[in-house]
């Protein structure tokens, strides 16, 4: 069973509407008696394609869990079936079309994950209601396909850990959302989150701190221990989870900066020495790597190598954000090594970052890190994740760069979706409500077509310094998340958001259906924006 489970049935009227979010990109409603979907309808799928029998489960499950109808999945023929089959035609690897008649279902794509979105739509397409024993579905040919081939979400497991349950529940939003990347952000200042078992004391010492803050950085502290990591076997768990939604897990390890918890476990990695202590507090701490110490090139290539066996993505993502030079200025070692390059404290960090990039590249992988490292003048082949609004980015498309687009003016889902926070759980602050999430356009100048080439994608990001549980997570990514999906997927033409408004009341019935925590917001007319 998924992890997303059904608690509640009875929500919208038993009507099929193929208006989903996001908005397929083409509907066309045919003149044809409709088709009648129960009990005695079977998923027929390609006898030699695993792929496709996952996908036909999922689609029985999807079915089951929101309307009661269960539907057998065989490889045999059958008359009233829903088909799902493989077409080389559809020229987008994402790509599916769907087409309806009384006598059956079809659901193609040029991959089974073009399928696997098919199948996501017409989920979407049927009323939540599991009293149902029949819903007829009308007649229809539909075809879409997405605009990015990058459409993320990350989750910070750092400053709070959240278990493996729910992990596997925000992969089921993003699958549900037509999302394909997890960035998986795993290591801070405040708790080294993944098992390195060259390295024990990473998770030893590194993944539990003495206590936490209360509130915005006061000087009152809870006095409670708080920790957690993932073993390797678990984040290969996960990783195989995603995989099969068709969902790709980037892990990011960040790098030279937000590295406290790694020097409390080993602290001959820092200029000073130590000693040091996991993060109790937000914010940018002076203790980074030592990057003029040999052996910090060693540990970071042990470390990589160890991630490298667990996630099999091509891209890895190495932070590279909010590193302070004030250790390094007076670090005999630092100094030397940037005597000898000629090289200053602000330039020192792209010395580090090229000699990462370079490693992470022998390995077949491609390196991101946050928009900070264009300051250091990287190869062309890193890709930059542009954070400091969309500016960045841009920049580095113009430049060569494959580019992600996550500023937080749009896409920070740890912001306060309403002005009014009275009654708000405490958050890091921000103001960023979902029309504005929806409002985002990626390309600066739709008519730079070779920059805008580079543009990978967009993704939202959770950090999770308030984030201190999984209700509170789904509160700030829902409904958020469905805003982002129509950025991800759908064209700017065909964007409105009133539209997406009106069709969003039947993604709300599916959050109810899976008892998800969200913000209401978007559905209140007295809401002053």
């Amino acid at each position: 069973m998924l992890s997303l489970l059904l608690v509640n049935t009875a929500f919208a009227e038993n009507k099929v509407d193929y208006k989903v979010v996001p908005l397929p990109k083409s509907i066309i409603m045919v003149n044809k008696m409709p088709f009648q979907l129960n009990s005695q309808t079977a998923i027929v799928v390609s006898a030699n394609n695993e792929m496709l029998l996952k996908d036909g489960q999922f689609l029985a499950e999807y079915i089951g869990e929101t309307t009661g109808i269960k539907l057998l999945v065989t490889t045999e023929k059958s008359k009233n079936a829903i088909h799902l089959d493989l077409n080389k035609k559809i020229k987008n690897k994402e790509g599916y079309t769907i087409d309806i008649n009384h006598k059956e279902v079809t659901i193609c794509g040029q991959t089974p994950a073009g399928v696997f979105y098919g199948i996501q739509t017409l989920r979407k397409s049927l009323p939540v209601d599991k009293s149902l024993t029949t819903i007829e579905l009308p007649a229809v040919k539909i075809s879409d396909e997405p605009r990015f081939s990058y459409r993320g979400m990350m989750l910070d497991c750092g400053r709070h850990f959240f278990p493996i349950s729910f992990i596997k529940k925000y992969i089921d939003l993003l699958a549900l959302h037509n999302m394909n990347v997890f960035h998986w952000h795993l290591t801070e200042d405040q708790g080294w989150r993944i098992e390195i078992k060259k390295y024990p004391k990473l998770t030893e010492i590194g993944s539990q701190r003495d206590q936490t803050v209360i509130g915005r950085n006061s000087d009152v502290y809870d006095g409670t221990p708080y920790g957690g990591y993932y073993t390797q076997e678990q984040a290969r768990e996960i990783v195989k989870y995603a995989a099969d939604r068709y969902i790709t897990v980037i892990p990011e390890i960040d790098m030279p900066g937000h590295m406290l918890a790694a020097l409390a476990a080993y602290p001959e990695l820092g200029c000073t020495g130590g000693p040091y202590k996991v993060g109790q507090s937000w914010g940018v701490f002076k203790d980074v790597l030592c990057v003029g110490n040999p052996a910090v090139y060693s540990f970071v290539k042990d470390v990589l190598d160890e991630i490298f066996s667990i996630f099999p993505s091509k891209y890895i993502h190495i932070g590279g954000d909010e590193t302070p030079t004030e250790r390094w200025e007076q670090c005999p070692k630092c100094q030397k090594v940037m005597k000898d390059n000629d090289l200053t404290p602000k330039t020192l960090q792209g010395y580090f970052t090229n000699r990462v990039e370079r490693y992470i590249n022998s390995k077949g992988r491609v390196m991101i890190g946050w928009d900070e490292i264009l300051g250091g003048h990287p190869n062309k082949s890193a890709v930059v994740m542009s954070w400091r609004g969309a500016k960045p980015g841009t920049q580095a498309a113009q430049l060569g760069h494959d580019v992600i687009m996550s500023p937080t003016d749009n896409d920070y889902f740890d912001y306060y979706q309403t002005k009014n926070t009275w009654n708000e759980p405490l958050l890091i602050g921000g103001y960023l409500p979902v029309e504005k999430t929806y409002s985002f356009e990626p390309y600066a100048d739709p008519k730079d077509v070779e920059a805008n080439k580079h543009i990978l994608g967009v993704q939202a990001n959770l950090w999770s310094e308030y984030i201190t549980c999984p209700k509170l997570a789904e509160y700030q990514v829902l409904p958020r998340m469905a805003a982002l999906s129509e950025v991800q997927w759908m064209q700017p033409k065909a964007k409105n958001f009133q539209d997406f408004k009106n069709r969003s009341v039947k993604m709300r019935d599916l959050y109810d259906a899976y008892g998800l925590t969200y913000a209401k917001f978007l559905w209140e007319q007295t809401e002053k924006k």
